[in-house]
């Protein structure tokens, strides 16, 4: 292909895919300028227009049960984290943590088995129960984890009825961590946020909290995709962090993906990871997602995601039934940085788990004097356990275990993807009972009765009757 004369930095058709692409997203930001001044009747007449055009050229599914949908149908209209439980009679917790540099971010907790709603007196405290800390994923929130149709095959709900004191965190900017103690999410400084500041406050910041509150001195963390990033990077760079986490379950670690299966956006994106900043400017990236769900019949959302994901990653779908779509991709999106998208990219071009480059503009052009501080991963000394799907394209098992400390433990799972490890069909059967496995050889035992009684006996302001734990150290 001929080069263009002095610009030549693009070949003719990457010049031709910009162009297309700045095309459609000034089209969508068209669209979504119009539909916020659109009444709900007419939000209503394209979602119906959208549903029959749908139907048109697919025959919908009619063998699910009408109790099957009503499930998928609650599930899929669950307004926040504390609904999505209650579907499945759990009562959770919200809590706030504030990090040092000013961000408030939402946590939720599951302290209780199935319908135990704990005593008042105990809110927001100790349980003596073994701790478990939940982290999503890139441009998610901690609904991903409860968001299933069938509560055995979501892992907090199946870990509260092992006994556990189940925490699920929140990133900055997300749906539930939107605030901050000076910036206005409206802000471009709000949202001038990387890998690297998840790495430096949200971890650490998030699990000491969780540690102060139910006076545990370990905990083990579990973490998804990026989530699993976030802590490969917060136990590297705080080596006390390995101290207070006694294990680690990666789900679909993530650390140096190879790249996108779409050849031109990968190539476009590796030659300039800012050019994201030109598509996206430099607040939250994707943020007109809820615009198109809002009009879009629910199954054609569900086939343009799908689309969407085999385009940019070569994921089929195949173990995530319809059903759960339905029901999952409706809570997938949350709000993100664009500034932590354009982060990957950089990894992605220097196939290494570094820093975010500063130097967006490539100003230092030399790299025998300038290279973005690498996360020093093969430091980490708290257990290591892998969970990743086989077809997963994100996930380069060698290439990762070379960049882990060798007690590290991988288990690949035939046939699955990358989001299947969270919604997958047999996730109960092939993924939850190795996380069970780990965590019964590594976790802090419960609190013991007499231990707790004399931790409590320490505030004057809480009786030591308030808590009623059996000797095994579960509450009664």
């Amino acid at each position: 292909m001929p080069r263009i004369p002095v610009v030549g930095r693009l070949f003719l058709h990457e010049y031709t895919s910009l162009l297309l692409g700045f095309s459609i997203i000034v089209l969508e930001a068209v669209i979504r300028v119009v539909t916020i001044g659109l009444p709900a009747p007419v939000l209503s007449w394209f979602y119906d227009r959208s549903r029959k055009l749908f139907n048109c050229f697919k025959t919908p599914e009619s063998h699910t049960s009408s109790r099957k949908r009503a499930l998928v149908e609650c599930i899929r209209t669950a307004t926040n984290f504390e609904s999505l439980c209650g579907i499945f009679g759990y009562y959770p917790e919200e809590h706030i943590v504030q990090t040092r540099d000013g961000f408030m971010l939402g946590i939720h907790r599951i302290p209780n088995k199935k319908g135990e709603k704990g005593k008042a007196g105990r809110k927001g405290r100790s349980v003596g129960k073994p701790v478990v800390y939940l982290h999503h994923g890139l441009l998610m929130n901690s609904e991903v984890w409860v968001c299933l149709t069938a509560e055995e095959r979501a892992l907090p709900f199946v870990l509260a009825e092992n006994g556990y004191d189940v925490w699920l965190g929140n990133n900055r900017g997300n749906k539930y961590s939107k605030k901050h103690t000076i910036h206005n999410p409206s802000s471009i400084a709000f949202w001038d946020f990387s890998i690297d500041d998840f790495c430096l406050y949200d971890i650490p910041d998030s699990i000491q909290y969780v540690l102060n509150t139910t006076r545990a001195k370990t905990l083990s963390y579990i973490g998804f995709s990026q989530g699993t990033a976030q802590a490969f990077a917060a136990l590297g760079v705080h080596p006390y962090l390995n101290e207070r986490v006694n294990l680690f379950v990666a789900l679909a670690p993530a650390m140096r993906p190879r790249g996108l299966a779409a050849p031109i956006v990968d190539a476009l994106m590796k030659a300039s990871p800012t050019l994201v900043f030109l598509f996206f400017g430099r607040k939250s990236i994707l943020s007109s997602t809820a615009m198109w769900q809002s009009i879009l019949y629910p199954p054609l959302f569900v086939s343009v995601i799908d689309r969407s994901l085999g385009w940019l990653f070569d994921w089929r779908g195949e173990n995530i039934t319809h059903g759960q779509k339905l029901a999952a991709y409706a809570h997938l999106f949350s709000f993100a940085s664009v500034k932590s998208v354009v982060h990957w990219f950089q990894i992605m071009r220097s196939g290494e788990f570094l820093m975010y480059d500063d130097d967006v503009h490539g100003v230092l052009y030399s790299r025998n004097f300038y290279h973005p501080a690498k996360f020093p991963t093969r430091n980490i000394s708290t257990p290591i356990v892998l969970l990743y799907g086989e077809r997963d394209s994100l996930v380069d098992i060698h290439t990762l275990l070379t960049e882990l400390p060798d007690h590290t433990i991988a288990k690949g799972i035939p046939k699955y993807e990358h989001v299947d490890v969270l919604w997958g069909k047999d996730v109960h059967k092939v993924v939850i009972p190795e996380v069970l496995h780990a965590l019964k050889h590594h976790c802090e035992k419960p609190t013991s009765l007499t231990s707790l009684k004399r931790e409590l006996g320490a505030e004057s302001a809480v009786s030591t009757n308030e808590v009623e734990v059996d000797e095994d150290g579960s509450q009664v």
